[in-house]
């Protein structure tokens, strides 16, 4: 009878286990995305922090400084940008229900383009002079596939919400670094062991290459091609910063987004301006060859396939904040599974 009795206690102190972890689950469930992005905000900007703290004899003040000035550099870009792709989904959206131009009309010049002249600007035409019916004969892209893309970017406030949120959490996470390194210490050392410093190691130097050598040099790029859209008055200017955005993180070339801004650039504004942004385009497209050199250091240790998942994963899952997330979550991840199969535990090279 004792056996199973005890049995049967092990049992029901399983189950309550379980339920509380679930419980605890549900209750945090709505503020995990911003923990995440504050715990990877915390490790990318904590070199910065310790910097700049060093300098100050009232800790406190150090940290007040530092937090304007990161929340002025970050905010203030992040809000344009943020605001013009918001408004630019919502605008594209309201234009094809309405039958608006959403579209300029091509020029005439279009049609004396090699190869393409012709074709071009017959969907051109057809594009401007009726969107929604456009958009209903090519349903499978501009509607089944696009719309619960664009709702995605429409949330605003919710995504500025996080931002801000995930950053002041941050803050409060590199005050109390030592204490965040000794209870990942614990927490580590539960789950791997001896080995629990080196996967702390690696962990916080994916995180950093993943977030200076992908997500900081696109959200330059990006920065840089909104200015030049906005300049040269390009309709719907935040969509295009949006697709350079997602381009630069899934490592695809910026200028395969900025041809299409280039062509459209010659068709709605006089020839020496669209030059002018022409050469300013590909020289934003071509930054990244520069950027990555100086922001990456020693090199990305994560394979291009895992970003790429990341980034549509994340955006899928999480809307824009899922863009940066969802990169850095599935690099670490992984990282993680090859530590884990190598059965030596050395350290892993690309």
């Amino acid at each position: 009878m004792k056996p199973n009795n005890l049995n049967i206690t092990s049992v029901i102190r399983l189950i309550l286990l379980l339920g509380l972890i679930a419980w605890t689950f549900f209750i945090l469930k709505p503020f995990i995305l911003i923990f995440i992005w504050a715990i990877i905000l915390a490790v990318a900007l904590f070199p910065i922090f310790e910097s700049w703290s060093s300098r100050f004899r009232n800790k406190k003040l150090g940290v007040i400084l530092f937090t304007s000035l990161i929340a002025l550099i970050l905010f203030t870009p992040a809000y344009i940008l943020i605001k013009e792709i918001s408004v630019s989904g919502k605008s594209i959206v309201k234009q094809i229900k309405s039958d608006e131009h959403l579209i300029p009309n091509p020029s005439e010049d279009v049609k004396s383009w090699p190869l393409i002249g012709d074709k071009m600007y017959n969907e051109w035409s057809a594009l401007s002079s009726n969107a929604k019916a456009y958009a209903l004969e090519h349903k499978d892209i501009f509607i089944d596939k696009g719309t619960g893309l664009l709702s995605r970017l429409t949330g605003f406030f919710g995504t500025l919400f996080v931002f801000v949120a995930s950053f002041l959490i941050s803050v409060v996470l590199m005050y109390k670094a030592e204490f965040g390194y000794k209870t990942g210490q614990l927490l580590f050392g539960k789950l791997f062991g001896l080995q629990s410093d080196e996967i702390i190691h690696m962990c916080r130097d994916t995180i950093r290459s993943v977030v200076k050598g992908i997500l900081l040099v696109a959200v330059i790029q990006t920065v840089l091609a909104l200015i030049g859209f906005k300049l040269i008055g390009l309709p719907a200017a935040g969509f295009f910063a949006f697709l350079i955005l997602v381009a630069a993180i899934m490592q695809i070339p910026a200028l395969l987004v900025m041809i299409p801004a280039i062509l459209l650039a010659f068709s709605t504004s006089d020839t020496t301006p669209a030059i002018i942004f022409t050469v300013y385009a590909i020289a934003v497209a071509l930054s990244d060859n520069f950027l990555k050199p100086i922001l990456l250091g020693k090199g990305l240790q994560t394979p291009m396939i895992i970003i790429l998942v990341g980034t549509l994963g994340g955006m899928l899952l999480h809307g824009i904040i899922g863009l940066f997330v969802g990169a850095v979550v599935l690099s670490v991840a992984h990282r993680l599974y090859m530590f884990w199969v190598n059965s030596d535990g050395s350290t892993l090279k690309k």
